[in-house]
């Protein structure tokens, strides 16, 4: 099974736990086999690979989520990378023409799309392979799964189906509607439209074609930014008029705000926390290496990580953006390729961060115009180079790296660092990288 999983989100919903970097589907929320935590991406690679252990998976996204992809996925997992937000349909043109030009996936195969974080069962992942069999073997363009509601949501799109069987050709697509339209559509046997959708490489790369001038990949990647911003669904589903889709009748929920994310969630407590016998339908998320205490509350979400803290009733809980919005500070915390870092102190002319670099790993070979750094090392083996010569480090040892000198830092075991950054202009935009020779 070829399979797209569609990346996006701007870590808004879920503040404080997401940031513009670490958006919703990498947060560690979730129990995994182990007894550990995993992210959504996680478990719905696990899953995939379970039911299919030798699908290909290929993430369409963004640049700034490449890390936390590496991080969490590591190299078994494709990533076609968007120079810059275009909307779906050219997303889903760039991944296809990822897959055959670069992955040499051929255009009769068939190729699944759907989002990377939906909070599903292995059955979901059944019906991905039964809509994969379906866009090779059928005889439409697009076979989309339809999902059977559950209550008259305002929140979904709607497929309306010919008939009431597994699978059916489609009759007409319904906009998000209010809740009585929606109940409406439902008696009429709609389904809602979950974003997922199979067909055969070659027909999409033919849209694709039709709609935009491009020779292969490359070129698409190229001219990616001066694309128009059109989802898939407006650009090709509604204009197709051979279209059948496959109902999937079991558990499917779209993880979007705090209120729905507890509802998936396990256990009431991620992190240190206490709740007394006097709290009801409490969720605490604590990231913080300090406890929270909760008493007498009911029906709220507490959340806390560097980036600030939320204290929310559930229901409200959904309103947050705009005041998210409005909070203009900088990134505290992320995950990337070679580990993580943790911002621990602002000062005008200094930052404290906290580094975890894993087994293996070490950052790029760089420097800074503007700013001093020192490095001591907390626990862990490795190698630190700077301005080419090489040393070994271990627990205790301080390393200091004037303005303007190239330095690098190489993990043998789980390294971690405090780093001290000194000087007047301190911002992510005072790096330049290099090639570290071998």
């Amino acid at each position: 099974m070829n399979i797209i999983l569609l990346s996006g989100g701007s870590g808004k919903r879920l503040w404080p736990l997401s940031n513009d970097i670490r958006s919703k589907q990498f947060i560690k929320l979730f129990k995994s086999a182990d007894g550990g935590l995993e992210s959504m991406v996680q478990r719905v690679h696990r899953q995939i690979t379970k039911v299919d252990d030798s699908a290909r998976v290929t993430i369409a996204t963004s640049k700034s989520q490449v890390a936390s992809i590496r991080n969490q996925l590591g190299d078994d997992v494709g990533v076609c990378v968007e120079p810059c937000r275009r909307d779906t349909f050219p997303a889903i043109a760039l991944a296809s023409a990822y897959l055959h030009d670069v992955m040499g996936v051929g255009a009769d195969e068939p190729v699944v799309v759907c989002p990377v974080d939906p909070f599903v069962n292995d059955d979901y992942f059944e019906h991905l392979q039964m809509l994969s069999d379906l866009a090779a073997t059928g005889d439409a363009n697009l076979s989309l799964m339809g999902i059977e509601p559950t209550y008259p949501s305002e929140k979904y799109g709607y497929i309306i189906p010919k008939t009431a069987d597994k699978t059916s050709a489609v009759d007409t697509f319904k906009e998000k509607p209010d809740a009585r339209t929606a109940q409406q559509y439902i008696d009429q046997g709609a389904l809602w439209n979950g974003g997922v959708f199979a067909y055969k490489l070659g027909y999409v790369l033919n849209r694709a074609h039709e709609l935009i001038d491009f020779t292969d990949y490359q070129d698409l990647f190229n001219k990616y930014d001066t694309l128009t911003k059109i989802s898939f669904d407006y650009a090709v589903v509604e204009k197709e008029s051979q279209i059948q889709v496959l109902r999937f009748p079991g558990e499917w929920k779209d993880i979007g705000t705090w209120n729905t994310l507890t509802e998936a969630m396990s256990e009431s407590v991620v992190g240190k926390a206490i709740l007394n016998e006097t709290c009801e339908n409490v969720h605490v998320l604590n990231e913080l290496d300090m406890p929270i205490l909760c008493m007498g509350l009911k029906d709220v979400v507490v959340s806390a990580s560097p980036e600030g803290i939320l204290v929310s009733d559930k229901e409200q809980s959904s309103y947050i953006k705009p005041f998210v919005d409005a909070i203009n500070q900088q990134v505290m915390f992320a995950d990337k390729s070679w580990g993580n870092f943790r911002v621990l102190d602002v000062e005008e002319n200094s930052m404290t961060i906290k580094v975890t670099l894993n087994p293996g790993q070490r950052m790029n070979y760089h420097s800074h115009e503007h700013r001093d750094e020192t490095w001591t090392i907390l626990s862990g083996t490795g190698r630190t180079i700077v301005d080419g010569m090489e040393q070994p480090v271990q627990a205790g040892d301080v390393i200091t790296m004037q303005a303007g000198c190239r330095h690098t830092v190489i993990a043998d075991t789980e390294l971690k660092i405090m780093e001290v950054q000194l000087g007047k202009e301190i911002n992510v935009h005072d790096k330049q990288k290099y090639e570290l020779e071998e």
